[in-house]
């Protein structure tokens, strides 16, 4: 619960000082955030969290190819979610990609999408790291001293 708590933690303020959802002096932000950004950010930093929790006490009962696809999966949703809150004339890829005004014109419109991308991967992943994880403690066999 701890590690849940202080990675979805991390996430959220990488994220936020990164995009300016947390006000700060390092980074600025041209476009005000929408009603949406804030929700997106912390869901997505919460099951985050959440995701990297399940990796600091191994199952035991699943192969690496099983950790890397939700690995693979948690980390698409970060990166969509990153975008997807950003400021869209901040985002230097965006920019690049469609100048300033194509940016307001062709990105700000994919960004809901990308936000609900960004929380079916991160929601996906956690829920295929969970599955099957059921904790039932067994007592312990009793034995019999005999002399």
């Amino acid at each position: 619960m701890i590690v849940a708590v202080v990675a979805g933690t991390t996430v959220a303020a990488v994220i936020g000082v990164a995009t300016v959802l947390i006000p700060n002096p390092f980074f600025a932000r041209d476009i005000a955030p929408v009603w949406w950004n804030h929700p997106v950010w912390l869901l997505t930093s919460a099951l985050s969290g959440i995701l990297l929790a399940t990796y600091v006490r191994p199952s035991g009962d699943e192969g690496p190819d099983e950790e890397r696809r939700s690995g693979r999966m948690g980390m698409a949703g970060g990166i969509l979610a990153w975008f997807a809150v950003g400021c869209p004339v901040c985002n230097k890829l965006a920019l690049l990609a469609f100048g300033y005004s194509g940016a307001i014109t062709w990105f700000t419109p994919i960004q809901p999408f990308l936000a609900v991308g960004a929380l079916f991967l991160t929601g996906a992943a956690v829920l295929w790291r969970l599955r099957g994880q059921v904790a039932c403690p067994i007592p312990a066999p009793q034995t019999e001293v005999t002399r």
